[in-house]
């Protein structure tokens, strides 16, 4: 009994702690406090499993780790020792994904799925696991499987919703995608539901349905970050290849290094060409986290001739660029360069 009682402190310090640190970042970056909450609550876990043990007092017992790379080799070692850890296994796949080892992450959630498989957070990181070791950065049946459990053990979670939603619409499913997604309208402020509309009555016109309502345009704060995109062709591009008249143009920011979902993108005609797109938080299709929250982005237009956001085979796009915020300057991307 001693040892689920200190856990339980522990545990109960440890959450006291962030939400005491987080507090001035609460009221306006929520997305970011809850990353940096949920980073220093795994980091947390991480140690105490690699080195708080009674074990650690053992002279024969492993350094503490130096890197990340040793604490995941300890890590590994205590979950051949004791496979029944589920959270060993979820820490196990955090570290691989910032380890940048998607297969090895999503192979280590699974294991912790099975093991504890009601759990709707695990379930949704799980799932979005799956997609990030995917080639094509899909959500396959099992990574909705995953995302639709966790929705029967809780309606209101508002990230298994948001994947599951993303996952219809790459299967083309529009109509389902928009009805996920439209009960996080009522669980989320209005800056954040603005942006959600948008994505819901995108997905409504593609499949034959009215939208819901119009977009509010951003408030001050939000056009603070505002970024003016200008997008042109490269001629000798233009001039050696014949584009389709219902080509696609994706004006993409992404975290430098985040998830593959974008912070804000733009969808427009290749007819539209040469063009200055406007990217704020009203293009933010992520409902935690929104392009006045970063500090810096990846920016990148996309051809496409599918008309689908997620990059395909064939698609062209221009260079990367990297730019802090707020940025005051139209940033110049150019397609085929």
């Amino acid at each position: 009994m001693v040892m689920p009682v200190f856990v339980a402190i522990a545990a109960l310090l440890c959450l006291c702690t962030v939400a005491v640190l987080l507090r001035p970042l609460w009221r306006d970056a929520r997305g970011v406090a809850l990353g940096i909450g949920m980073l220093m609550l795994a980091s947390t876990g991480l140690l105490y499993m690699l080195v708080g043990t009674p074990r650690a007092l053992d002279g024969t017992a492993q350094e503490t780790p130096k890197t990340l790379g040793e604490a995941i080799a300890q890590l590994e070692a205590e979950l051949q020792r004791d496979p029944r850890q589920a959270e060993g296994w979820r820490l196990l796949g955090q570290a691989y994904q910032r380890e940048g080892k998607a297969v090895q992450a999503r192979d280590a959630y699974a294991k912790a799925v099975a093991l504890l498989p009601d759990e709707p957070d695990l379930l949704a990181e799980a799932a979005q696991a799956r997609a990030l070791a995917h080639p094509r950065r899909l959500f396959d049946a099992q990574a909705v499987d995953l995302l639709t459990r966790a929705i029967a053990a809780d309606a209101s979670h508002q990230r298994a919703r948001w994947f599951l939603g993303i996952a219809q619409r790459q299967a083309g499913d529009n109509a389902a995608a928009a009805a996920t997604w439209e009960p996080l309208l009522a669980q989320v402020d209005a800056a954040t539901a603005a942006s959600l509309r948008k994505e819901i009555d995108a997905a409504r016109a593609d499949a034959g349905l009215p939208a819901l309502a119009a977009a509010p345009k951003p408030s001050a704060a939000d056009a603070s970050n505002a970024l003016a995109v200008q997008v042109t062709l490269d001629p000798d591009f233009a001039a050696r290849v014949r584009l389709r008249g219902d080509a696609t143009v994706f004006v993409i920011a992404r975290a430098p290094d985040g998830p593959p979902m974008p912070v804000a993108v733009e969808k427009r005609s290749v007819s539209e060409l040469p063009f200055t797109a406007t990217l704020d938080d009203g293009d933010s299709p992520m409902p935690t986290l929104k392009l006045s929250q970063m500090k810096d982005v990846v920016l990148i237009a996309r051809l496409s001739q599918s008309g689908i956001a997620n990059r395909q085979d064939g698609d062209i796009e221009s260079k990367p660029v990297r730019i802090a915020l707020p940025s005051n300057t139209p940033i110049e991307l150019v397609i085929g360069q």
